[in-house]
């Protein structure tokens, strides 16, 4: 097994909120599934969650390379919640066609939040190198 790829992003959760005041739900359409829309509605602070999330997206798409545009885009991954509450990522479209491409066997995510910032780290485990 190898690591081939790691990415980390921060988020203000107060520019999530803006989004979410101005744009609403074409915001969360754009950039989440609905699971996970319903998952952070639930919570008493949903734009925490949703930074938290958004931080993911953004840190999984740089420990691929790409960041989010033409090749993976923010409908491509979603993050999940074990029933411990371990966050977990499940690929989508592109999302899929890029992991299989390169091999990979593993994907972890790590996520924190305050009243402020939300974090996430991502690391990408293949068998193989990338190509």
């Amino acid at each position: 097994m190898k690591i081939v790829g790691t990415g980390v992003d921060i988020v203000e959760t107060a520019r999530i909120r803006n989004s979410l005041e101005k744009f609403g739900d074409r915001f969360l359409n754009r950039c989440f599934l609905p699971g996970e829309i319903d998952y952070c509605r639930s919570m008493k602070f949903p734009e925490l969650h949703l930074a938290a999330r958004f931080a993911a997206k953004e840190a999984i798409s740089k420990a691929f390379g790409t960041g989010i545009g033409k090749q993976l885009g923010w409908r491509d991954l979603e993050i999940c919640k074990r029933d411990s509450g371990e966050p977990y990522v499940q690929l989508h479209g592109k999302g899929v066609e890029l992991a299989q491409a390169r091999g990979v066997t593993e994907l972890f995510v790590s996520l924190s939040h305050c009243k402020e910032y939300a974090a996430a780290h991502a690391v990408i485990v293949s068998l193989a190198a990338p190509e």
